[in-house]
């Protein structure tokens, strides 16, 4: 892995929320960071072509417009999907970096996803009322210190 997991969370966050000028900041301070070696250049350039992509949405030839953020199995599949280039043996090491980018991607979604979904079903259990206390008091049980 090239770069931190972190680094890779917080880039795919800013891309997803369309700030775009911190993400490419981000990007450069870590292709800087990284060794110099093709898996590397695969993988810093799909981020690259994933936040240009994202700026410009309106292709309809680009994959990631195409992609629903909130369909969890199309997400699953795509990641599955490059999974299996990443560990294809028959690509070089440039493709491998670059579909790592895109595997790792995929995650982030698909977390983000879980996240938007908990909060809908937060959201769905503070909106149904509250049942009634009920009027049986507790009394807080005293604890004895003894020694053996």
């Amino acid at each position: 892995m090239p770069v931190s997991r972190v680094f890779i969370t917080r880039f795919f966050q800013l891309v997803k929320e369309r700030r775009f000028a911190e993400a490419e900041r981000m990007l450069e301070r870590s292709r800087k960071r990284a060794r110099k070696n093709e898996w590397n250049r695969g993988y810093f350039e799909a981020l690259l072509g994933i936040l240009l992509a994202q700026k410009s949405s309106v292709d309809r030839y680009l994959f990631l417009p195409q992609v629903d953020p909130s369909d969890e199995q199309e997400l699953k599949n795509y990641r599955r999907d490059f999974q299996e280039h990443t560990r294809n043996a028959i690509h070089a090491d440039y493709d491998r970096g670059f579909f790592s980018a895109w595997t790792d991607y995929m995650g982030v979604l698909l977390k983000l996803s879980h996240g938007k979904k908990r909060e809908k079903r937060e959201s769905v259990r503070e909106k149904q009322p509250v049942q009634a206390i009920s009027s049986v008091q507790i009394k807080p049980r005293t604890t004895v210190q003894t020694r053996l």
